[in-house]
């Protein structure tokens, strides 16, 4: 009877060059501008029913911005 081998490991890459200070730096920018956007749409609904309308418009557009800078669809890209 033969036995199945399992294949080879895939090889180490290295991922990073320690930047952890660097994503931490990011997260915290991504949670202060979320934090400072929702307190000021916040504000903004209490002074009526159209001035709310337009924060949320653009509350939604600054919220995605800081979604998409997360995901690092701007990042530089490294030649190697």
């Amino acid at each position: 009877m033969a036995l199945l081998v399992p294949p080879p490991a895939p090889p180490r890459v290295a991922v990073s060059d320690d930047d952890g200070k660097k994503k931490f730096r990011l997260r915290l920018t991504q949670v202060m501008a979320t934090l400072l956007t929702a307190l000021v749409t916040a504000w903004a609904c209490t002074l009526g029913i159209f001035p709310a309308i337009i924060a949320l418009m653009v509350a939604k557009h600054i919220l995605v911005a800081i979604l998409v800078m997360g995901l690092g669809v701007d990042a530089q890209r490294s030649e190697a």
